[in-house]
């Protein structure tokens, strides 16, 4: 019974990491149960990118094939000048990319990947979903870790050997275990908005896009005071637009309401054509960008976070979703190779997964500063784009892009 308790898994959080960690330990024969506080699977956000080094853990999983039925495998990111709508690098995915890094680059709407992990998940008949449970405390015994979390019901409890905080930026599992030894990272605000849209590629504002863009590939519109990332969704029926800018706190929330004349202002001096994109792709919703500082992932006795919970980022590498995939992936493998040691385990996962998101969170700060760039500084980085050949390019993201977690660095 004891042993049988200790490969209980208790996962907090149904979103992409939490789906992906429940696969992964369901793959290595553990019992899994997932708590979700909302009632129902809700898809947040809208567009999202899915970088070589996330598809490959996720055909691992074996979703795959579900997910390329409605993804979008785009031909190249292509940087263009907000101002002038003129190329200025080109870094190319499709079958190039395919065969550089041994597994595709996809783009595809948010609600499209959990769809493709939760149908993978129902497969699993270890893996217990429960929705509508808000975890509301944390027990750590010598035993095992005990989950009490309420329900419209009342309430539930979950125990096992190893607690899984999947549940966010505002994670409940970090909030609640704030106060132990090892202590937990905070959320802080950014100081940035991220302004989503969807369009539909046969609206007047899909056209407006089409007139400057192409529909296959992803294109990041560069600009002191804004960028915006753009690609097709939904087989290509849609269209993800993602703008950033400054701004002041808004809402605790995934969404919420900013002015619209903070998206304008930042917009100035750029190409109408541009400009009128935007005006037609609204109303825009505002999400505030939260991070999460740097501290500890894991407690020795059996509790880890993972993805957002652990250690949100900036979107500015287009990273945060892959990130999430691979600490789920790791971390189910190091359990499974030290099996009866969660401290083994957990310290040996942390220890290999901080070195990397500390290299992609330089990624992030890296590519805002280029795209924001203005002045000679801005020259500067036109020309050497211009001078850098595509092929260089790509292979800039060999450490990134062709990660692979047997590798484990």
């Amino acid at each position: 019974m004891e042993e049988a308790r200790s490969r209980q898994v208790v996962i907090a959080g149904a979103g992409i990491a939490g789906l992906t960690a429940a696969l992964a330990f369901a793959e290595h024969g553990h019992a899994v149960t997932v708590l979700e506080q909302a009632s129902q699977l809700e898809a947040v956000g809208a567009g999202i990118q899915l970088s070589p080094n996330a598809t490959r853990m996720l055909s691992r999983l074996g979703a795959l094939d579900r997910l390329r039925l409605s993804a979008i495998r785009p031909e190249a990111v292509v940087l263009k000048g907000a101002a002038t709508l003129r190329e200025l690098a080109r870094v190319p995915l499709g079958q190039a990319g395919e065969e550089r890094w041994g597994a595709p680059y996809l783009v595809a709407h948010r609600a499209d990947l959990q769809a493709a992990l939760t149908a993978r998940m129902a497969e699993h008949p270890e893996i217990q979903l429960v929705t509508g449970a808000r975890v509301t405390d944390v027990a750590v015994h010598p035993q095992d870790i005990a989950v009490a979390a309420e329900t419209d019901g009342g309430s539930i409890e979950a125990a096992g050997g190893l607690l899984i905080g999947a549940d966010g930026v505002w994670s409940s599992v970090r909030r609640l275990l704030a106060g132990r030894e090892p202590a937990f990272g905070k959320n802080r605000f950014s100081g940035e908005l991220a302004w989503r849209a969807t369009v539909a590629a046969t609206s007047v504002a899909g056209q407006a896009f089409a007139a400057i863009a192409a529909g296959d590939c992803i294109t990041a519109f560069l600009h002191p005071g804004f960028h915006m990332v753009a690609y097709p969704v939904s087989k290509g029926s849609a269209f993800n637009l993602a703008a950033f800018t400054r701004g002041d706190r808004i809402a605790e929330g995934w969404s919420g309401h900013a002015d619209p004349a903070i998206l304008a202002s930042a917009m100035r001096g750029t190409s109408p054509a541009l400009a009128r994109l935007a005006g037609l792709a609204g109303p825009w919703t505002a999400f505030p960008i939260h991070t999460v500082e740097q501290r500890r992932w894991t407690m020795p006795k059996g509790v880890a976070l993972i993805g957002d919970a652990a250690h949100a980022m900036t979107p500015f590498a287009a990273q945060g979703a892959a990130m999430a995939i691979e600490d789920a992936a790791m971390l189910a493998d190091l359990v499974a190779e030290f099996d009866g040691d969660p401290r083994q385990s957990l310290t040996t996962w942390e220890n290999l997964r901080r070195p990397r998101i500390e290299k992609v969170l330089r990624r992030g700060a890296l590519n805002r500063m280029a795209w924001h760039a203005w002045g000679p500084v801005a020259i500067a980085r036109n020309l050497v784009l211009a001078t850098r050949p595509a092929e260089k390019l790509a292979g800039d993201l060999d450490w990134l892009y062709g990660w692979e977690e047997r590798n484990r660095r």
